[in-house]
């Protein structure tokens, strides 16, 4: 029971500074100590206008910097029936919840673009995601990682362990440093890149799909050569064909599935070097 009014008291400290500062438009930092310092966590982050950076450091806390961006500079010129607008639309409010090595980070006012560069222990289970304004970067962690975006682009730098990586309107950039070897791993946009770089013995296969761009690697690909299957759909009203057009192949003998998928632009398989 002391532990839970402890907890408490934290989360209603953080959210009372920031409400406190909420008219300056200077980076503001949390810092979110976890309930068992050295052992797994998660970290949950989500936007709906704004960027995030997470990057991995040596360090036991959660440290979290908070940028609002500031409003239109010409809103303020603009007047009506000779009344000049004063409001500045500055008041923000991001909340860290931390119980049991779980951290979950969100924000008051989804139409208030804030920035969020947060410094975390590198060991952990990590998803995050925004939708406008912003884009989504990771460097030096480990572990799994669940990454989402809509309209900007994804960077993973130096990450260990496994990701699942979709954005809708932006490149998917990944550079790995080791792999978990069992996990299966996805990545994919509507409208961009993928660029996914492995290290020289990495084992898997690769299920690839670009609808209008090309697949390039530089992996000895074995190309599953069987001829692309066709389904046909016959029902009163309704004449379907279907062509399974999935490029298939193994590097280093085969492992988990690594999916890869876009519409517009190009696929990268790259073979990091050592």
């Amino acid at each position: 029971m002391k532990k839970m009014k402890i907890a408490g008291l934290v989360l209603l400290s953080l959210m009372f500074t920031l409400k406190s500062l909420a008219q300056s438009d200077a980076t503001q930092t949390l810092t979110v100590p976890l309930s068992s310092p050295g052992k797994s966590y998660s970290l949950k982050v989500h936007l709906v206008s704004g960027s995030i950076k997470v990057t991995g450091y040596e360090g036991k806390d959660v440290v979290i910097n908070v940028s609002p961006r500031d409003g239109n500079d010409d809103e303020g010129s603009k007047t009506v029936s000779g009344m000049k607008r004063i409001s500045t639309h500055g008041s923000f409010e991001v909340t860290a919840k931390e119980a049991d090595n779980n951290v979950t980070v969100n924000t008051g006012n989804p139409n208030k673009a804030i920035d969020l560069d947060i410094k975390a222990p590198q060991d952990v289970k990590l998803q995050i995601g925004t939708v406008n304004d912003g884009d989504v970067t990771v460097e030096n962690i480990r572990g799994e990682l669940e990454v989402n975006n809509v309209n900007d682009k994804i960077t993973l730098t130096n990450i260990s362990g496994s990701v699942v990586a979709n954005t809708v309107n932006g490149d998917v950039e990944v550079n790995f440093k080791a792999i978990d070897p069992k996990a299966a791993m996805a990545f994919s946009t509507l409208n961009g890149d993928v660029n996914v770089t492995l290290p020289a013995d990495t084992k898997a296969n690769l299920k690839l799909k670009s609808d209008n761009g090309d697949v390039f690697s530089d992996f000895d690909i074995d190309v599953d050569k069987t001829p692309a299957k066709i389904d046909k759909t016959t029902e009163p009203g309704l004449y379907k064909i279907k062509k399974d057009d999935w490029v298939y192949g193994k590097i280093n003998g085969g492992g988990p599935e690594m999916m890869m998928k876009n519409m517009q632009g190009d696929i990268y398989v790259k073979k990091a070097s050592k």
